[in-house]
């Protein structure tokens, strides 16, 4: 088992509903909407076992945790309130609402919501200072003061609840820090974030289960004013479930796997969808249609390049057979995958190159009002996520994508911003909000 992080944001909080500026100032209060926001997710942790609790001290966060670990029927430990998990500083925008804020700081705004990182503000006392760099460097601290006390052989489960800006910047530290990562990520009330910790050769390996999760509040985060493309894997094969490398073998979904796109199906049986693609391949094109049973008059259309790796000579074995002759090109496999050519197949780069060109013709030809369905394997979900967060051919391993999980992508307002991954394998229709889809081989 890894070490496990429970990423949280605070509930709905006072300045939240009125849309005022937080920051680092103490003066907002958690809603009783938030404190039952707080008890819905507290409940759908408790078949979760933790080992420690950190949130800020800052009451909308404090209370936040106090409410969550009502539920846990005090099998939770104490939280710890620690300073690294306080928010951004925005102190000379305190307490502002957004509407003044962009009228009475026009640039500035601009700056912090297309350019994070270049804001600089004047505190009080006449200081300059810059929120996004300073915040980036606490959540570097609170990171490695974590992993000193949890190492990543520990195998704890640790919650951590704080606020908006800091989750994202400890997310970005745990990612490598992306460029421009600071935008691509979406952070709602009482979301839930899974980050799993292992050790490896050249420091802790990090994956993300889960990203921003609400589906303890509703299915899926609210959609803005602009396109939503809603990315799924296929259900499970009898080769996921044996852990067989599949690649183009068209392998069809298992009876479990049929289940897992009916569970998918009802999930988003709600959700508005007017247009779908899937691979060429039988397992995501099944699993397509049977989610779309709940949309039955949206075309789907099939695209080659969202074909999943090709691995070659190694497709259709085990894992075991196949370090019975490539023992070393495995490991490196698992180790640096962008310096693999697979034996008579692909490389995590060919893959890259045509599933991000499939992705962005889909996107690219979207209306704003649009949602739409994309349903793709293992290694082109995982590709097309690099991308989107900022990552390179060397970080797939940092993506989980369980069969049936669904993720959330939408289309930034402003034509200069990247995509915001807004929820990644979302799980919980498959009755828990830790990802128990079979491992496969990839």
């Amino acid at each position: 088992m890894p070490l496990r992080l429970l990423l949280v944001r605070h509930g709905l909080s006072s300045f939240n509903k009125e849309r005022r500026i937080q920051g680092r100032d103490d003066l907002s209060n958690l809603s009783e909407e938030g404190h039952e926001q707080a008890r819905a997710l507290g409940r759908s942790l408790q078949d979760v076992s933790i080992q420690a609790v950190y949130s800020s001290p800052l009451q909308r966060a404090a209370a936040t945790t106090a409410s969550l670990l009502e539920t846990q029927g005090g099998q939770a430990p104490d939280p710890v309130f620690d300073d690294g998990l306080l928010e951004v500083d925005l102190e000379p925008w305190s307490g502002q609402t957004i509407d003044e804020l962009m009228q009475g700081s026009t640039e500035a705004y601009k700056i912090w919501k297309q350019r994070p990182m270049e804001l600089e503000l004047q505190r009080r006392d006449g200081s300059s200072y810059k929120p996004l760099p300073e915040l980036m460097e606490q959540a570097r601290g609170f990171i490695s003061t974590l992993l000193e006390r949890h190492p990543a052989t520990g195998n704890d489960t640790v919650l951590v609840v704080a606020h908006n800006a800091i989750l994202r910047c400890l997310m970005l530290v745990l990612l490598g820090e992306p460029d421009h990562g600071f935008r691509r990520l979406r952070v709602d009330n009482t979301s839930l974030s899974i980050f799993n910790i292992r050790p490896g050769d050249n420091g802790p390996q990090v994956q993300i289960e889960c990203l921003n999760s609400t589906t303890h509040l509703q299915p899926l985060p609210e959609k803005g004013k602009n396109a939503r493309l809603i990315l799924v894997r296929h259900g499970e094969t009898d080769w996921n479930k044996a852990g067989r490398f599949q690649g183009q073998i068209d392998i069809p979904l298992n009876e479990n796997g049929r289940r897992q796109a009916a569970a998918a199906r009802d999930f988003l049986k709600d959700i508005p969808i007017d247009r779908a693609w899937s691979s060429t391949l039988s397992r995501p094109t099944e699993t397509a249609q049977i989610i779309l049973e709940a949309h039955p008059d949206v075309p789907l259309t099939q695209i080659d390049g969202l074909v999943e790796i090709g691995h070659g000579v190694w497709e259709g074995k085990l894992e075991s057979e196949i370090r019975e002759d490539w023992s070393e090109l495995l490991d490196t496999w698992k180790r640096a995958p962008e310096t693999v050519q697979m034996p008579e197949g692909e490389t995590i780069q060919d893959v890259w190159a045509r599933s991000v060109r499939s992705w962005g013709e889909i996107a690219g030809e979207l209306k704003p009002e649009e949602t739409v369905l994309v349903v793709a394997h293992d290694a082109v979900n995982k590709t097309i996520l690099c991308d989107l967060l900022g990552l390179t051919p060397a970080d797939i391993w940092a993506v989980k994508q369980g069969n049936g999980g669904v993720t959330v992508v939408d289309i930034a307002a402003d034509p200069g911003q990247p995509a915001v991954v807004t929820c990644l394998n979302l799980t919980s229709h498959f009755g828990s909000v830790i990802d128990r889809t079979a491992a496969g081989a990839l």
